[in-house]
């Protein structure tokens, strides 16, 4: 069997393989909600490209694309953070095949540069492109210079899947990316406006020549084949050692927390939690990540001069907090439904490890609230602001997150981050995600309209105290509900498993 018939069949194998999940017709609704953001995302890119298509033509620089597009970049690298998956997942059921490993990587390799994603900025090149076609360069010029944007998209497609996969495997790759776009982010942070004229005036008499050229395609197409065959190599020695559950590190010590000896059963749950989040990559991978971003947002608000309208610190503010749920919570139960039976042997004990997990999640927001202290002290924070955030995730917003427990029923697995199954989101998750995302901050614009400032966070902050109080009635109702969707959703945790 050639490469090619291979792709196809191994093509044809996916799309067979999703639609047989039993997850299938629910995921359509995430994928719907998707169809919709890349809609409204492509009518933007037209527009942009439309507008510097225009300005490029009248200033006769078809090259200035080329400026901006590091920054097309950045924003192309970190979308897809947001919704890729590296394919080595695909790979698992062939590895016993008689047909060459390398082969099927490289088959899926090519599949992810033909996913349509890479094509979205196509909205945005080919306005510009056309418009400075009619603009006086000649139709194989303005040809040349789309298919150089197209490869330069394809190779940050390969540096994002060495990226992902190497910080799948330790958080410290993450230094890579900081220091990679961190060198073209800086200089905008630190020096004065007169000087990044210099920087760009500087770059435009030296570069601008060979911004758009056979030197720049030849560098890229080089650079494109370098990433791809290190993805080959690695991705393929990092599944043999997932499969083959190679340990790099021996455990050493292991911790009891004997002081959670104290609460009986909600204790136990309570070690439970904390060593899924200690030991457990995908879930260690998580919190790592909040804690990052979480810090990372709160000092760029206490001591730079950005995220100044009202819209935006509130957004960011409830954001520190929801973080922690919004990317546990959704898919809360999953993890149990490695091991839903035995969960299931006494009476109330999935009533205790709700409980145990909502105490856990209200516990680690301790440590937003630490974080998000700094821009209080910094005057960009008001008090009540941050404690009206902090109860009412640990209210309202938990409430509505603990409520998917009744309604997940896909197994998430635990440590196979590589070849683990690919978790896409149901309707309800999709659904819930935005609307404990957004509902707060229209809520509270909608009260400052009433009121003043305060009183709208006094508002917020009451009504989340209350509703965290309420807590052993609400997490009961979740769980009689529970119970009446059992056999289903026990169905849905084996056949996912």
């Amino acid at each position: 069997m050639n490469k090619i018939r291979l792709f196809f069949l191994l093509r044809k194998n996916v799309k067979l393989s999703n639609k047989r999940n039993v997850m299938f017709e629910a995921n359509q609704y995430g994928k719907l909600f998707g169809y919709i953001m890349v809609a409204i995302l492509s009518i933007e890119f037209i527009a942009l490209g439309t507008f510097f298509g225009w300005l490029a033509a009248k200033e006769s620089t078809p090259e200035m694309v080329f400026f901006i597009i590091p920054f097309i970049l950045l924003l192309d690298f970190g979308m897809r953070f947001a919704t890729q998956q590296t394919p080595m997942m695909l790979v698992k059921p062939y590895l016993l095949t008689p047909i060459s490993k390398y082969s099927a990587i490289e088959c899926f390799l090519i599949q992810q540069l033909l996913d349509s994603g890479n094509f979205v900025w196509m909205t945005l090149f080919l306005p510009y492109t056309f418009i400075v076609w009619c603009g006086g360069i000649s139709g194989w010029v303005a040809f040349g210079m789309l298919c150089l944007l197209h490869l330069m998209v394809l190779v940050n497609s390969q540096w994002y899947l060495l990226v992902r996969t190497l910080v799948n495997q330790h958080m410290l790759w993450w230094l890579l990316p900081a220091a990679f776009y961190g060198s073209l982010i800086v200089p905008f942070l630190v020096l004065s406006d007169s000087q990044l004229d210099a920087v760009f005036d500087f770059l435009g008499d030296n570069f601008a020549d060979y911004a758009f050229s056979w030197w720049t395609f030849g560098i890229f197409a080089v650079l494109f084949a370098i990433l791809f065959a290190i993805n080959r190599r690695m991705q393929m020695r990092l599944i043999y050692d997932e499969i083959s559950k190679r340990e790099k590190s021996k455990l050493k010590h292991v911790s009891e927390f004997k002081a959670l000896n104290r609460f009986g059963q909600i204790g136990e749950y309570l070690k439970l939690e904390i060593k899924s989040t200690m030991r457990n990559k995908a879930i260690r991978g998580r919190f790592i990540q909040g804690v990052c971003f979480i810090t990372f947002f709160s000092l760029a608000i206490a001591f730079l001069d950005i995220y100044r309208t009202s819209f935006e610190r509130n957004f960011f503010c409830l954001y520190c907090f929801l973080f922690f749920g919004s990317v546990n919570l959704t898919k809360v139960m999953c993890p149990e439904g490695n091991y839903i039976d035995l969960l299931m042997v006494h009476e109330e004990n999935i009533l205790t490890l709700l409980r145990a997990k909502y105490y856990y999640y209200c516990g680690v927001l301790l440590l937003p609230f630490l974080i998000t202290l700094i821009p209080v002290f910094m005057g960009k924070f008001s008090l009540i602001m941050v404690l009206a955030y902090l109860f009412t995730v640990t209210g309202p917003i938990y409430l509505l997150l603990f409520q998917m427990a009744i309604y997940n029923k896909q197994t998430l697995p635990l440590n196979e981050k590589l070849t683990g199954k690919n978790q896409m989101e149901n309707k309800w998750q999709i659904i819930v995600s935005m609307t404990t995302m957004f509902a707060p901050i229209i809520i509270i614009r909608l009260l400052q309209l009433v009121f003043s400032a305060d009183v709208a966070y006094w508002i917020l902050f009451i009504t989340g105290i209350a509703v965290t109080l309420t807590e052993p009635y609400w997490l009961r109702n979740i769980y009689r509900r529970m119970m009446v969707r059992r056999y289903e959703n026990l169905e849905g945790f084996h056949s996912t498993r």
